[in-house]
């Protein structure tokens, strides 16, 4: 079922979603407000982008023109909906498309900034996967595996371009090392707590394209404190209505 939900706190903002598939999530909000933005930054492409949740966020951190990329048709046309009647088409172009066509484009380092919150995890024949085959490929690597968006990233960002990635912490080494092997330096890395004391279960990590060596860790960004309540970080992230 399509619903029409507020986009946050972002006044008069609405985002098109539907409620018995894949609904935005904090991944999308963390990694929007991650990300290093300049005022240098002309073009920024979002991979996997959905219904167009990251580059919608981004609108309000920068003039750049934004584009993302989403394989599912439908979930396209809810992005293409919600940036109409929020009257950011003018900044915000979708493409639906397979992300690994993007070769085919003539986009060869055409980047500021590439963004990714890919499908989390590794998919195999006997995969336990959702029934939902729309939550199924958002969540699990069938459709694009992590190396194929880290190798297409280093294809559309210009040398000293950003990528960043929001994941699971377990697949930390993973981030890394394909990195490396795609020329993208890792810059900075956060580590997101749902609570003080729990495990980590999110990641955030910026790499630097052909960027010379020096990585920062970050504090840790803690969702909720002890009464559930969200963080005043996270409340910030939400926008100002």
């Amino acid at each position: 079922m399509i619903v029409k939900n507020r986009l946050l706190n972002f006044k008069d903002k609405v985002i098109y979603q539907d409620s018995e598939s894949f609904l935005f999530s904090l991944d999308c909000v963390l990694l929007a407000n991650f990300i290093t933005l300049r005022l240098s930054d002309k073009k920024i492409i979002d991979l996997c982008c959905g219904n167009a949740p990251i580059p919608m966020l981004l609108t309000f951190r920068t003039d750049a023109k934004i584009f993302g990329v989403e394989i599912q048709k439908d979930i396209y046309c809810m992005g293409i909906q919600s940036i109409k009647e929020n009257l950011m088409d003018k900044q915000v172009c979708l493409i639906n498309d397979d992300v690994k066509n993007l070769y085919n484009y003539e986009l060869c380092e055409s980047f500021d900034i590439v963004t990714c919150n890919p499908p989390y995890f590794k998919y195999k024949s006997n995969s336990l996967i959702n029934d939902n085959y729309k939550k199924s490929i958002a969540r699990h690597e069938i459709l694009i595996n992590l190396e194929e968006v880290i190798k297409i990233g280093n294809y559309l960002l210009r040398s000293g371009g950003r990528f960043a990635l929001v994941h699971r912490p377990e697949r930390l080494v993973d981030i890394l090392l394909l990195f490396k092997k795609y020329n993208i330096e890792p810059k900075k890395i956060r580590f997101v707590y749902p609570k003080r004391n729990k495990e980590a279960n999110m990641i955030l990590i910026e790499g630097l394209k052909n960027g010379k060596s020096g990585l920062k860790l970050l504090p840790p960004l803690i969702v909720h404190n002890s009464n559930g309540i969200y963080c005043d970080e996270i409340k910030e992230m939400f926008g100002d209505d």
